[in-house]
């Protein structure tokens, strides 16, 4: 449910207003009248500008042609402007400025009569700033200047209304808003580039990863090799020294006939656990008494290659 209490504030701001017209008007019949706090009046006689009357009570003979022309306020007020303008890349934005100011005491006069709306005044040249300022800056920069920009809106309106009495206290730029579709621009070309990091941040990893298992693969073949290269010699040297103990103690026998005998017996070995193997494929190799010796002349030869290397 909606309640609607507009009359009732209208109602209230017309009986105050009648109470105070009655209060003047019972005060100028006693030649008194009455300034509040933070306020000053200005009085006239006979039409013309007399004197600016402090908070307090006041004489005010009417019947010698003086009478208050009206009141001033000296308390900060603050005016809200919304100026649309076009940026340097071609955005439109609504620039809002916030212009907090105030009129001064002993100015008064110049405030009162000078201006008829001040208000309208000071959003004039707000407009006239922004609207010089912003075209030559990006949306960017703009975003990132609007210091410079309140600053150059304040010293412009300090300059121009310090002469009618007023004292501009702050400026400051508190929303800059461009068009819809432009912040979802905006929106999605960061979105990108943090997808852009991501990825590249992503592959250096990858990068990392594949680098410290290619150098793990190396150790891993280099660390292999040399644990072939050690049994090779381990077997090299054991064959070494049973061909030794056989000719020492089998007299007649050369190194030669021990070791063919060795190999043969090596080679008869093998053929054995290949055919005792059940998964094991079909091996063609020459058979017969002049092939077991070319098998152990090859083999002699292997190893003996391998122990030189």
């Amino acid at each position: 449910m909606k309640f609607n209490f507009s009359p009732c504030k209208k109602k209230k701001k017309k009986k105050e207003f009648q109470l105070n017209q009655s209060k003047e008007k019972m005060g100028n019949l006693f030649c008194c009248v009455q300034v509040d706090q933070s306020t000053v009046a200005i009085k006239e006689r006979f039409g013309k500008f007399e004197d600016v009357l402090e908070p307090g009570c006041h004489c005010l003979p009417w019947f010698l042609g003086s009478q208050l022309a009206g009141h001033l306020s000296l308390r900060l007020q603050q005016l809200d402007v919304r100026c649309e303008t076009k940026t340097k890349d071609n955005v439109f934005v609504n620039v809002v400025a916030s212009i907090q100011y105030r009129a001064l005491a002993d100015k008064a006069n110049d405030a009162f009569y000078k201006l008829t709306n001040t208000r309208t005044q000071i959003q004039a040249y707000v407009f006239d700033v922004i609207r010089a300022s912003v075209p030559k800056l990006n949306l960017d920069d703009v975003f990132e200047q609007k210091t410079e920009i309140a600053k150059a809106v304040e010293e412009e309106l300090e300059k121009a209304m310090s002469a009618y009495g007023y004292e501009i206290v702050q400026t400051l730029i508190v929303d800059i808003e461009p068009d819809e579709h432009v912040k979802r621009a905006m929106n999605e070309i960061n979105a990108a580039a943090r997808l852009r990091v991501a990825a590249n941040e992503k592959a250096e990893a990858e990068k990392i990863l594949q680098i410290k298992r290619a150098e793990g693969e190396a150790e891993s073949k280099y660390l292999s090799g040399l644990g072939i290269a050690r049994q090779r010699q381990a077997i090299v040297d054991g064959l070494r020294d049973s061909v030794l103990g056989f000719s020492v103690n089998v007299p007649g026998t050369t190194a030669k006939d021990v070791m063919d005998m060795v190999l043969v017996t090596q080679y008869f070995d093998t053929m054995k656990e290949i055919g005792a193997a059940s998964k094991s494929s079909a091996v063609f190799i020459p058979h017969g008494p002049g092939a077991v010796r070319d098998v152990a002349t090859q083999i002699r030869d292997g190893l003996l290659q391998a122990a030189h290397q």
